[in-house]
């Protein structure tokens, strides 16, 4: 793994650590940006879900597996004393997962370099072009000996 794919590991990691202490902790405690948690909460686990998918090279399985991370932690919420489990907030936090898995595999799409096949470098030019490098004369010129008349 490169040197900038283990940092992208790395700020994953301490997102995701930042993620779970915010939506666990007391509610006094809790940091807010001042957008809708909804909107919270999808770009929450869209960054997650980018930062991992650089790193491992896997954005549909990093998507899966923080999909299962928000619906893990709104569940663990029921089990604190001022927190209530709410679906539409786990949905909020699958879309921006998807959803940052389909950006980096759009992303990677649009940059990523051709690389040429080396069995293709070998494959025949097309017709047209062989038609072209054809020496007329010398095709006519071999004609009689081809038909059996010539010498």
């Amino acid at each position: 793994m490169g040197f900038h794919r283990v940092g992208f590991a790395i700020a994953g990691a301490l997102l995701v650590a930042a993620v779970i202490a915010d939506s666990l902790a007391p509610v006094t405690l809790q940091v807010r940006t001042g957008l809708h948690y909804l909107v919270e909460h999808f770009l929450a686990y869209f960054t997650v879900t980018m930062f991992f998918s650089v790193a491992l090279q896997r954005p549909f399985i990093v998507a899966g597996v923080v999909m299962a991370l928000a619906a893990l932690i709104e569940a663990l919420q029921g089990l604190t004393a001022d927190r209530i489990p709410d679906i539409p907030t786990a949905l909020s936090g699958a879309a921006g997962a998807l959803s940052g898995a389909l950006l980096v595999i759009l992303l990677r799409g649009l940059f990523k370099t051709r690389k040429v096949h080396p069995a293709s470098a070998m494959l025949k030019p097309p017709m047209a072009s062989r038609l072209m490098k054809l020496d007329i004369a010398s095709n006519i010129a071999k004609l009689p000996k081809l038909l059996g008349k010539g010498s």
